[in-house]
């Protein structure tokens, strides 16, 4: 057999997107100097959650990381997929929804459909909620021709930081290749729809998150409808919290969303917040009034995806077939930025990108890199 040839990367931004795109282009990586000056150099917590996810979905993929975890070698298996009966834990360091959109973008690809239990922080105000997932990631998904049967995101129990102790059932389909897009109008909104949580703390939470969400859009648009979802007991998670995710759909099918939550660590003696620890956390009024302002901000933007979206979009256009695709977006976000860099490295794929001044959105047009699934399972 022959010496592997890796391809050097340096550093630890990106790692979920270059962890992605060199399994779906079987590209061995070597990634070093990990936070070598860092004061806690090597990888952190989520990473490593993450690696051994990828190592549970696909087979015969081989890790090696030096004992200061500064340096990674990492070569890719086959993407299996398949009903994983043992729940993979992400930690407390990072949301579930740190691992849903590299987690999602691989199965699609998988020989078998995907069904897994992930355990950890379902709401946090860092990455994206599954709410906001459910909501929005996965109609874009079907933009692009992943049929609705078998795509399901299951809430089973809620977890905020820091503690985490929430669950959710991931199902994904398997297909054989994506279909590429023209999606350049955004369109405009019809309806919002939104959902509160709150664990371990009074529902009050929520109704005063509703009302201030509320006398922000009801002026605005008349079909508006937030629903409430209280836990309690084992499927409150580990630490009291509240949060809202909205999400506005427009006439011509764009999902634009907005979220936040706040939340508390827990009193051993008590599964409610003390007053010292409610004067703590933000109002839920002004989570409410936050979230709205950000949701209207998005629709401003002019784009087919909100700015949290950007990446997850820009992957779907590449790894569609050697058509082209035409998508219209707002503001590039850095994280779309860095998604069309590593799309660049891994891929060879550029996108032309045209920027349109009085709207201030930007125009994309790729083609794509031809990804096809030839170990997809035929029923």
């Amino acid at each position: 057999m022959g010496k592997t040839a890796y391809k050097r990367l340096q550093g630890s931004q990106s790692f979920r997107q270059r962890l992605l795109l060199a399994t779906l282009s079987s590209t061995p990586i070597l990634i070093e100097d990990i936070r070598a000056d860092e004061t806690w150099p090597g990888l952190r917590d989520h990473e490593i959650s993450l690696l051994r996810l990828f190592e549970t979905v696909c087979d015969d993929c081989h890790v090696e990381i030096n004992e200061t975890g500064t340096k990674l070698k990492y070569k890719p298996g086959t993407i299996i997929g398949g009903r994983q009966h043992r729940a993979h834990d992400c930690g407390v360091s990072r949301s579930i929804g740190y691992f849903l959109e590299p987690l999602t973008v691989l199965c699609l690809f998988a020989k078998q459909p995907l069904t897994i239990r992930l355990k950890g922080i379902t709401n946090d105000s860092k990455d994206p909620s599954v709410d906001t997932f459910k909501s929005t990631a996965l109609p874009i998904l079907k933009r692009f021709g992943v049929p609705s049967e078998g795509l399901e995101l299951k809430v089973e129990s809620r977890g905020v930081p820091p503690n985490g102790g929430g669950e959710v059932i991931l199902s994904l389909p398997v297909v054989q290749s994506l279909a590429a897009v023209s999606w350049i109008d955004e369109g405009f909104v019809k309806k919002i729809r939104g959902t509160t949580f709150s664990t371990r703390v009074s529902v009050q939470f929520e109704n005063s998150m509703i009302k201030a969400t509320r006398g922000i859009i009801n002026p605005l648009v008349s079909d508006v409808h937030i629903f409430s979802d209280h836990r309690s007991g084992p499927q409150a998670g580990n630490s009291p919290g509240f949060g809202i995710s909205l999400v506005a759909e427009t006439t011509s099918g764009c999902f634009i969303s907005a979220d936040n939550a706040v939340s508390h660590a827990r009193d051993d003696d008590s599964s409610s917040l003390a007053d010292d620890a409610k004067r703590d956390l933000m109002p839920p009024e002004d989570i409410g009034v936050g979230t709205a302002n950000a949701l209207l901000g998005e629709i401003a933007q002019s784009g087919v995806v909100d700015s949290t979206h950007q990446g997850l979009l820009f992957l779907l256009c590449a790894l569609c077939p050697q058509d082209v695709s035409k998508v219209r977006v707002g503001k590039l976000s850095q994280y779309g930025v860095e998604t069309l860099r590593n799309i660049r490295d891994f891929l060879n794929l550029k996108f032309i990108i045209k920027p349109e001044p009085n709207s201030q959105s930007v125009f994309l047009k790729c083609v794509g890199y031809g990804m096809k699934n030839l170990s997809r399972k035929v029923s």
